[in-house]
This record gives C-alpha cells, sequence and structure tokens, in this order.
C-alpha cells in the first residue's frame, strides 16, 4: 500500500494499526474486511435510506455508486445508517412534532458513529427535510472532510394536463371539504401526484436544502437537482464519492467551507428562488455547529437586495425537473455572482471556488424559469423578516406567489394545530380572519410541528388570499398564502403570542416588515400577570428532551 494513501489514516489508524489492534482487525474481517482494505482511509458512508420515504427508498442504490468512487480513489467505504422521517406522512397529526426533533437525533448519531468508529471522512447520503440539514450539522461538528449526495427530486405527476405534486393533494383536500371538487377526483389526483421515487417535486423544504448545500459548498456542482429516476444522479454518486477522497488528500474540511460568506451565498440562492421559510432555521442551526454568526437580520438583509428570479412552485408554475433543464444551482449562481451578490472566492468540496465552478456555466436563451437580473418576478427576494409587539425576536414569511402584502383582521386563538385544523374543516374561518396557532413552537409543541396540512386547506377552500395565518410553529416548503411562522419568543415561553385573545385585531404589513396586535403595552402587562404556561405535553421521552433543551426559532432551534 503506498505511503500516501496510509497518510490519509488521520484517525482511522486508532482502530486499525499495531499489535493493540488485532481485537479490532478481527472484528472487521468478520465482516470482511481484508488487511488491504483496512490499510486504506476508512470513509464513513452515513446513508438515511429507509422504507419510510420516498425520497430515500432509493438510497440504497446511490450508496453503490458511492462506494464505488470510494474505491476507485482508493478508500474503504464502510455504510451505516441513520433515522429519517417522512414530513408528508407525518403531517397534520400527532406524528409532526417528530420530525423537527429528528434533525439533532441524525446530527448526533451521524456524530457519534463518525467519533466512534474512526472513520477519515465521511460522505452524507440524504433526502428530505430534516435529514439533509442534520446530516450538515454532524459534518460541521466534527470538521472532518465530507461530501453531501441528495437522492433527487421525483419527476413531476401529471393530471389533466398539467404538473402536479404532493401539495396538490393537500390543497384538494380543503376544495373536498368547501365543495369545489368531488372525492373522486381527490382520489384522481392522490394517484398520479406523486409517480415515482425522490424527494417531492416542487422547491419545497427537500429540495430548498438540497439546492442550499450546493450553494454552500458541500456538494459537487449541478448535483441537487438531477432527478432521482435520471442516470446522472448515479455519476454523479459516484463521482462524489472520488472527490471525497480528494477533499481528504488537500485536507479541505467542513468549517473550511462554511464560512460565513458561504451562509451569504446559500442565503441569497434560497431568496432568489422562493425556497421554503425552513431554510431560515436550518440554515442558522448549520450555523451555529459551524460555529458562524448568523442571524435572523442577515437574511432580512440578503432577501431586500437580491431579486426573485427563480420561477418555481409552490410559489411559481415550474418544478425541480425544469430548473435542471436550464442548468439548476449553478446558473442561478451565475446570474448572481455577475451582479455582485455571490461571494466567489468562497471554497467548495471540488477544492475550487465559487468563481472557478462557474467559469463555464452558461445560462440557456429562450427559458423563464431563471429570469434575467433586469426582469425579476420580484425586486427582492421572498424571504421576509417580520417584527413588531407580537413578534419582538422576529417571524419569518415567506412572499413567492403572494399578492396581498398586508392583512389586518380578527384574531381567532388556538391553542393547537389539532385545534385550528378541526375550525377549518368544519369550515369555521370566514375572510378577513387571522388564525393564531400557539404553543406549537420548540419547546411548546414540543417540535415545532409543520402546518401544511391547515395550510393548504385554507388554499384549497379558496380564501388564500382573504385568511392569514400567525404561529410559534413553522410550515412546510410546500405552503404558499400570509402564513407568518416561527414568532419569537414562542408562546410556551411567555411570548406576546400567548396574550392574543379572540377578537384582537392583528396587522401583518409585509412592505413596512410589522407583525403587530391592537394591545397596549399596559394590557399585555395585566394580561400577563394572569398567564399561566400549560404543562408539557410530553413529560418524558425524547420530545420531553427536546423541549427542555431548545432554544428559539430565531436562533435555529438548536439544542443548548
Amino acid at each position: 500500500m503506498g505511503e500516501q494513501i496510509k497518510r490519509l489514516k488521520h484517525r482511522s489508524w486508532e482502530v486499525t494499526e499495531g499489535i493493540e489492534r488485532a481485537p479490532h482487525r478481527a472484528l472487521f474481517k468478520a465482516m470482511g474486511y481484508t488487511d488491504s482494505d483496512l490499510e486504506k482511509p476508512l470513509i464513513g458512508i452515513a446513508n438515511s435510506w429507509n422504507e419510510v420515504i420516498p425520497g430515500h427508498i432509493h438510497l440504497n442504490n446511490i450508496a453503490k455508486f458511492v462506494k464505488a468512487g470510494v474505491k476507485e480513489a482508493g478508500g474503504t467505504p464502510i455504510e451505516f445508517s441513520t433515522i429519517g422521517i417522512c414530513d408528508g406522512i407525518a403531517m397534520g397529526h400527532e406524528g409532526m412534532r417528530a420530525s423537527l426533533v429528528s434533525r439533532e437525533v441524525i446530527a448526533d448519531s451521524i456524530e457519534l458513529m463518525a467519533h466512534a468508529h474512526r472513520f477519515d471522512a465521511l460522505v452524507l447520503i440524504a433526502s428530505c427535510d430534516k435529514i439533509e440539514p442534520g446530516a450538515i450539522m454532524a459534518a460541521a461538528r466534527l470538521n472532518i472532510p465530507s461530501i453531501f449526495i441528495n437522492g433527487g427530486p421525483m419527476i413531476a405527476g401529471q393530471y389533466k394536463g398539467r404538473n402536479i405534486s404532493i401539495v396538490d393533494v393537500f390543497e384538494a383536500v380543503g376544495a373536498v371539504i368547501s365543495g369545489k371538487i368531488s372525492k373522486e377526483e381527490l382520489n384522481e389526483i392522490e394517484n398520479c401526484a406523486c409517480p415515482s421515487v425522490g424527494s417531492c417535486a416542487g422547491l419545497f423544504t427537500a429540495n430548498t436544502m438540497a439546492i442550499a448545500i450546493e450553494a454552500l459548498g458541500l456538494s459537487l456542482p449541478y448535483s441537487a437537482t438531477i432527478l432521482a429516476t435520471d442516470p446522472r444522479r448515479q455519476e454523479i454518486a459516484y463521482a462524489s464519492g472520488k472527490a471525497i477522497l480528494k477533499a481528504l488528500e488537500v485536507g479541505l474540511k467542513p468549517r473550511d467551507i462554511l464560512t460565513y460568506e458561504a451562509f451569504e451565498n446559500a442565503i441569497a440562492v434560497d431568496v432568489a428562488s422562493g425556497g421554503s421559510t425552513n431554510a431560515v432555521l436550518h440554515l442558522t442551526a448549520i450555523a451555529y455547529e459551524a460555529r458562524v454568526k448568523l442571524t435572523l437580520d442577515d437574511f432580512d438583509r440578503i432577501s431586500s437586495r437580491t431579486p426573485h428570479i427563480v420561477d418555481l412552485t409552490p410559489g411559481g408554475k415550474y418544478m425541480m425537473q425544469d430548473l435542471d433543464k436550464v442548468g439548476g444551482v449553478p446558473a442561478i449562481m451565475k446570474v448572481l455572482y455577475k451582479n455582485g451578490l455571490i461571494h466567489g472566492e468562497a471554497l467548495t468540496i471540488n477544492g475550487k471556488t465559487v468563481a472557478k465552478n462557474l467559469e463555464d456555466v452558461v445560462i440557456p436563451l429562450n427559458q423563464d424559469v431563471i429570469r434575467p437580473f433586469t426582469n425579476p418576478i420580484r425586486p427582492t427576494g421572498t424571504l421576509v423578516t417580520l417584527k413588531g409587539n407580537l413578534a419582538p425576536l422576529g417571524a419569518v414569511i415567506k412572499v413567492a406567489g403572494l399578492k396581498k402584502l398586508v392583512h389586518s383582521g380578527p384574531a381567532k386563538v388556538f391553542n393547537s394545530e389539532r385545534e385550528a385544523s378541526e375550525a377549518v374543516f368544519q369550515n369555521k374561518i370566514q375572510k378577513g380572519d387571522v388564525v393564531v396557532i400557539r404553543y406549537e413552537g420548540p419547546k411548546g409543541g414540543p417540535g415545532m410541528q409543520e402546518m401544511l396540512a391547515i395550510t393548504a386547506a385554507i388554499v384549497g377552500q379558496g380564501l388564500g388570499e382573504d385568511v392569514a395565518l400567525i404561529t410559534d410553529g413553522r410550515f412546510s416548503g410546500a405552503t404558499r398564502g400570509i402564513m407568518v411562522g416561527h414568532i419569537s419568543p414562542e408562546a410556551a415561553e411567555g411570548g406576546p403570542i400567548a396574550l392574543v385573545k379572540d377578537g384582537d385585531i392583528i396587522t401583518i404589513d409585509i412592505p413596512n416588515k410589522s407583525l403587530t396586535v391592537n394591545v397596549s403595552q399596559d394590557e399585555f402587562k395585566k394580561r400577563y400577570r394572569e398567564w399561566k404556561p400549560p404543562p408539557p405535553r410530553y413529560p418524558y421521552g425524547a420530545l420531553a428532551k427536546y423541549a427542555k433543551l431548545a432554544s428559539s426559532a430565531a436562533m435555529g432551534a438548536v439544542l443548548m
């Protein structure tokens, strides 16, 4: 075995070298590893494959190509698993409380596996909402050479000549409730919305985070948008396996890549594309693990200067497959870089700078998936931070596709997502209302539930521009409408949202970036004296532990 390869065993020598490690080698040999295998760098392959999530069920095949690339480049791949939750299947019931909690479990599990077994480097294979950021959080903590490869989006479904996705099914439920369509039509939509493996077909949270991770520089260029069923997905997986050995050779580590400038790049790409509000939560959490200070003010500043140029569903008309056809993430970054909104000097996992990666990128003509910089969909980005007497630490709204930018109306207050859902499904919400859902924050939920079922039902009932919803919980990337989430401080901590009463007039003013309730400070003080926090929903178990340790949504809802 060449000395250069041996020199790359920066950590794994601790479990393979010397007479005192004979028992360790014996255990490896029980699994079929040879002396030759153990002389090479040990590359951990963290794979979230499972039979629960459409975006993950094919990841075992992706792993085969990753491992082939690792072997070709002179490493020994060692695959292990981590958990994954399907937010779509967990949506709208008690199971959704587990989703955000799983992000921390995923990060912990990958960190512990790599720490215990002394892997020299990592390839992170994942798709979908919490699994992707959880994997990157682990890489940032460990700070050993790491590369990320996602499983790719699914192709869009077809219904009556138009592209559809899972969000159409959720919205169709609301349409049935309001009598706009029949149950038979719902069944037809259900049967064709998700025609293949892969993460959901629009720019929802899974694809938002895959794009963000590529923009951060931890994935190979073009990897985020290649369809799950496209043969190029296998090619990029193989290339990722080879690339990790190169990163190991040159000593390129996650925190060399995850700089403040890299996060600014990722935010710029996200707000130019109409990505999920969950990007705020996850990028802030990744930055925390990378020891980079990132705040809601950074998102707001970057969004204010970055135009919305990518027309993707749910706020627009195109699917991920359409973005891939016109050049994917590099095409978006090229437009932003040419106009001074991307840091070209930022490093990426292939060892090149962003500017070097973008040199040969050409934006196709005669397409409107990515709009010209001079003709954006809107002049500023799609994430807006709101503050005011209802959200002193901030709240977040996605404005992609939103026509109405100011809404004022009476509060209809609910102390859980379930209570609010029952009211929506019983047609108790009227035009002009502001639905308030509280005690669903990181601590209060616990776990900060996503609320696609209820927001989609509101839109499906035809109330998307006439009813607002505010919450200390969060939303799916598929959510659209006047929906404000991440309100901080949350209700469980005695935040102002805990003190709102039915009939209070709430105003959402996006141009002025404010979220206020027409209640005086003296009245707030009186209500606070009368307020008592509710007992925890989960006194024991993983959810209880998360509730005790979680930070606010404004800090990424990380455990502290």
